[in-house]
């Protein structure tokens, strides 16, 4: 077992020159040969990027059947350096995918271990919301190092959709929303709705609006939430998107949309982590 000098980043070098990560455990079959990040080793000195001792350091991917979980795929290995901070609310989860992950024993031993309450327990997102909670930093290598195998069988399979959600809209509660006094839901469909419903009602009362583009929802004028228990019951306008305000939380999800909404997005001129997140 060795380290890096200046960042402690363990390793152990198997055969073939293949990098181990330490201290994560694989679940057998979830990745192929359990561990394939191809580390190789050059003039003795480990390829990944240096970071700090509070990094967690991940890779590009490519997938296995390769035509799996495309969008996905796309978004895993495409990310800029700062959307790896910026896009951790988004139903992919962590920004850099856990069959790649590489950190310090003494970090991992400080946010860690994971939550192995058993099946149906997201314990790589509990993990990295709690790297993050800590102040611990994200960084990919731009280099496609892991065969990341798709099958029905994997373990992600027995999350649920809902508890993933909880744990995601607990988290943007924690970490932005209290930083924003106001703030707009951009998407008025169900999506939009779903959120503005699982929030607290402190942070409803910050939602001054929802956005759209789709004529029918902005002409209707308003977001009437039956099932509050405040007399009277919120009502909240429904606007085009060039007419709202930022900061957004955006309930549309990226790469569906043949680049529309990309593109309205971008014509907006805003600042990703300052003016909008994703929560799609």
């Amino acid at each position: 077992m060795k380290t890096t000098s200046a960042h402690t980043f363990l390793y152990e070098v198997a055969a073939g020159g293949w990098l181990r990560p330490l201290p994560i455990v694989w679940k057998e079959g979830d990745d192929a040969g359990r561990t394939l990040v191809r580390g190789r080793l050059q003039g003795g000195r480990v390829i990944w990027s240096e970071g700090r001792g509070d990094t967690i350091i991940g890779c590009q991917v490519r997938r296995e059947p390769p035509d799996s979980t495309e969008r996905y795929t796309r978004w895993i290995n495409q990310l800029a350096p700062e959307q790896l901070l910026t896009q951790v609310f988004t139903s992919h989860g962590p920004t850099v995918v856990m069959p790649t992950w590489f950190c310090s024993r003494a970090w991992f031993s400080h946010v860690g271990p994971f939550d192995e309450g058993g099946q149906g327990v997201p314990e790589d997102l509990l993990l990295f919301y709690n790297h993050l909670r800590k102040g611990g930093g994200v960084v990919r290598v731009d280099r496609s190092l892991v065969l990341y195998r798709y099958h029905p069988d994997a373990a992600t399979h027995s999350v649920l959709e809902t508890t993933i959600w909880t744990h995601r809209v607990r988290f943007l509660e924690e970490r932005v929303l209290p930083h924003w006094a106001a703030f707009t839901i951009w998407n008025a469909g169900r999506q939009g709705r779903r959120l503005y419903r699982s929030l607290s009602a402190g942070a409803q009362r910050k939602v001054v609006a929802f956005c759209d583009v789709d004529e029918n929802k902005i002409r209707k004028g308003f977001y009437c939430y039956e099932d509050s228990k405040e007399a009277p019951k919120p009502r909240v306008p429904i606007l085009h998107f060039r007419a709202a305000r930022p900061p957004f939380v955006i309930c549309v999800k990226l790469d569906l949309t043949g680049g529309e909404f990309e593109a309205n997005l971008r014509s907006l001129n805003l600042q990703e982590g300052r003016d909008f997140l994703h929560f799609s």
